[in-house]
């Protein structure tokens, strides 16, 4: 007689879901279960590489590879279409073209920008979220310096803003201040005539960073011609710029370009499929299950844990991404073979890295500032180790970072 095998059905190949899947594919036997993995494209992308694709430093081949070269297709099945809804009571997910039924589903399809509401930043910003929006972004910073001569020259400058001095903003910063000269000396611009600008609400640069670090970032980024707006907000973007306001005090600073790096929030698809969530983001349960479901997992930027040292939430960051798919593949498989004991998602913080510039970052790793080049080569390290996580050694080789000098 035929048994259908339980359907594992896995949301997202980002980090967390791609490694979720690289997990359970090594743990459970063909048998055992029906792997299935929905993305909406058949590559997966670093996303910590999307800076350098958007400026340019990095081809954005580079960084993506494709599905099919890390999963095992006797146990996994790949289904590229763009999820439309998640029926939980139905325990089915409704796809673009099709809808696929699963006995466990681990929710990984990552998060959107947050606007806040600002007027205009949909429409007249570029967002670093994904490969087409980094080509979008490098395509159009080439062409701002290949019209500079055709200008109104009432005007004399190549103006770009960035909105937000979190990580994703001043590693956006850390390479197009190198980017730039590449491009002026290959455009005959005047140096002199490019300014860079970035615009941050809070009173600090990296707010929550080791004050050291942030201040070595900022010095070699100033030095290098970028122009910070601390404490100022960005009220409204516009067709030709932005719209600040510090204070009582509100200015227009012309822009023909603006990157918006401000923050991200949870996919709705989320909140719409009638699961909790704050900002779109889920507060999972110790063992990442969204709250009062026994089959459907939430991670990655999706989900939201709270860290009970200071009862605020871990960052939605790649780290913490692969960390809970560890917990997650294990939960899986322990739930598959019908097993009570969940494991509990302790995150295990190593340090982070932020990275200005090919050569060049500030980190703080196992409790240990880090500056200049041996910052750089950890994240090397890192980037590589993330590789490594997912394809082994042959996809470190194929993708992996090695430029150290």
């Amino acid at each position: 007689m035929l048994v259908n095998k339980p359907k594992i059905v896995i949301l997202g190949a980002g980090y967390a879901g791609l490694t979720t899947v690289a997990r359970l594919q090594k743990s459970i036997s063909a048998s055992e279960a029906e792997i299935i993995l929905i993305n909406k494209n058949d590559y997966h992308y670093e996303t910590t590489w999307l800076h350098e694709a958007s400026v340019g430093t990095l081809h954005h081949d580079r960084a993506r590879y494709e599905i099919a070269s890390v999963i095992k297709k006797n146990k996994v099945t790949f289904i590229k279409d763009d999820v439309v809804e998640i029926k939980k009571d139905e325990q089915k997910v409704i796809l673009a073209n099709s809808e696929v039924a699963y006995d466990y589903l681990v929710v990984a399809i990552g998060a959107v920008p947050e606007t806040f509401g600002i007027k205009g930043l949909n429409e007249y910003a570029f967002m670093i979220t994904n490969i087409n929006g980094a080509r979008k972004i490098r395509e159009h910073i080439e062409s701002q310096f290949a019209k500079y001569h055709d200008k109104d020259k009432k005007d004399p400058y190549i103006t770009i803003v960035v909105g937000g001095a979190g990580f994703t903003g001043i590693e956006f910063l850390g390479e197009l201040v190198n980017r730039v000269p590449e491009l002026c000396k290959e455009y005959d611009v005047d140096p002199a005539n490019v300014k860079i600008l970035c615009v941050e609400a809070a009173p600090t640069v990296l707010p929550g960073f080791d004050e050291e670090l942030v201040d070595y970032a900022v010095k070699l980024l100033k030095k290098k011609g970028v122009e910070f707006h601390i404490g100022t907000a960005i009220k409204e973007c516009t067709e030709t710029g932005i719209i600040v306001s510090k204070g009582e005090e509100t200015e227009e600073i012309p822009a023909g370009t603006v990157i918006w790096a401000a923050g991200v929030r949870g996919n709705p698809i989320v909140e719409n499929g009638g699961i909790e969530t704050t900002r779109g983001r889920v507060k999972v349960d110790k063992d990442l299950r969204a709250p009062g479901e026994s089959n459907i997992f939430v991670i990655g930027d999706s989900s939201l844990v709270i860290n009970e040292e200071n009862n605020r939430p871990y960052p939605p960051t790649a780290q913490i991404a692969m960390q809970q798919a560890d917990t997650c593949a294990k939960n899986v498989k322990a739930l598959l073979r019908g097993e009570q004991h969940l494991a509990a998602f302790k995150p295990d913080i190593k340090g982070s890295v932020c990275s200005l510039g090919e050569h060049d970052a500030i980190g703080l790793v196992f409790g240990k500032k880090l500056m200049g080049t041996p910052a750089s080569l950890m994240k090397k390290v890192i980037d590589n180790r993330a590789l490594f996580m997912v394809g082994g050694a042959p996809l470190v080789v194929k993708k992996g970072k090695f430029n150290i000098l």
